[in-house]
């Protein structure tokens, strides 16, 4: 019998304790399989890029910037790709029904983001078929039931059109998948001439640039660049990438990460005080078995990893099953959830269960080391 077998056999001695223990360690690892997999999807900036930059104005996200700024930015040596964009932020149907949609020059929309949204020269013709042409996102057209072909109307309260309307109608032309799961593809990609030509105000301006810059440049350094050639404009500019400007926008609702790494450090904070409690009490119902164990020539070292590979065997078993629960749930998820449960989250959970199985199991290990043979037999 190998040493895997006996802490195996130890740990489903009492069959309901031992599964007590791996609903609870389940539990932890479900919390934070769908925890991890919110911030690793919905929330983007584990997956942007820290290359793309975005060019914005200084003075916040609600003000615009010229449209000539362009060609200025485009002169640097640094930048490889450059296009501009609008927002238009509206609802469907019901006011609660919110989707986004960026406005874009359809001509350098390949170039700049192509290969980050998972775009194809047939869906950039088909948007550039017709003026009011959409490309919409895997995860909003399955949200929403949407299909090519179909026309849709997004009401906007912040964009009025010229004829006083805030309806702005849009066709679409093609549903772009994304680079990968992670990818953000909950909203709608549109024609900057489109929504430009008929808004009522700010025409010929911008909400962004989007900037890729060349392969061997270095991204900071060119947003330096960028900002010190608007410093002393009429609108001076914050260039940011796509990263950080993700993780600043959720800032202002909240700090998404904190608040997730307290909720499932309170769940292992828990999990820890309740295995090794009870992993403690099942130690103790066997001290007698120990001394019999070092009598027969296990050393004390045998003995402590013995009891190590039981709370192992629990935490791998239970944590096990709490990740896969949150596979399964993050597949049957609304897409608008954006939840993804990715390699590197698995990686992290596998680290995690093994360090927490060592913690759990270090004190009654240790207590078992130190038990003498003499006090062992006298538990009997």
């Amino acid at each position: 019998m190998t040493f895997f077998d006996l802490a195996r056999k130890n740990a489903w001695r009492k069959p309901l304790r031992a599964a007590l223990l791996m609903i609870c360690v389940a539990v932890a690892f479900l919390i934070y399989g769908l925890t991890a997999s919110f911030v690793n999807g919905s929330q983007g900036a584990s997956e942007a890029s820290d290359d793309i930059l975005g060019v914005m104005n200084a003075a916040g996200r609600s003000q615009s910037l010229p449209i000539s700024y362009m060609n200025r930015i485009a002169a640097d040596p640094g930048v490889a790709a450059l296009n501009y964009m609008i927002r238009l932020r509206g609802f469907v149907t019901v006011e609660k029904n919110v989707v986004a949609v960026s406005a874009l020059d359809q001509q350098h929309l390949m170039d700049v983001s192509g290969k980050e949204l998972g775009l194809t020269r047939e869906l950039v013709d088909a948007l550039s078929a017709e003026r009011d042409k959409v490309l919409v996102g895997r995860a909003l057209a399955e949200a929403q039931g949407w299909q090519v072909g179909q026309n849709i109307t997004v009401t906007s309260p912040d964009a009025a059109k010229q004829d006083g309307s805030r309806d702005w109608s849009f066709d679409i032309a093609g549903i772009f998948e994304g680079e990968n799961a992670s990818t953000d593809t909950y909203f709608v990609i549109a024609r900057y001439d489109y929504l430009n030509a008929g808004r009522a105000r700010n025409k010929d301006t911008v909400d962004a640039f989007v900037v890729r810059p060349e392969p061997n440049a270095s991204a900071g350094e060119l947003a330096v660049r960028i900002d010190q050639m608007f410093a002393n404009s009429a609108a001076p500019t914050q260039t940011q990438s796509e990263k950080q400007f993700l993780e600043a926008f959720l800032r202002q609702y909240a700090d998404v990460g904190l608040i997730v790494d307290l909720v499932v450090s309170a769940a292992f904070v828990t999990l820890l005080m309740i295995v090794i409690n009870t992993m403690v009490f099942a130690v103790r119902e066997r001290t007698f078995e120990i001394g019999v164990l070092k009598t027969l020539g296990f050393s004390g070292t045998q003995v402590m990893v013995l009891i190590l590979g039981e709370t192992l065997f629990i935490f791998a078993v239970g944590g096990g099953l709490g990740l896969g629960l949150a596979k399964f749930v993050t597949i049957l998820s609304d897409p608008s959830l954006g939840l993804v449960f990715s390699t590197p989250v698995i990686l992290k959970a596998s680290a995690m269960i093994a360090v927490l199985g060592l913690v759990t199991g270090a004190l009654p290990a240790f207590n078992a080391l130190r038990t003498p043979v003499v006090s062992a037999f006298r538990e009997r």
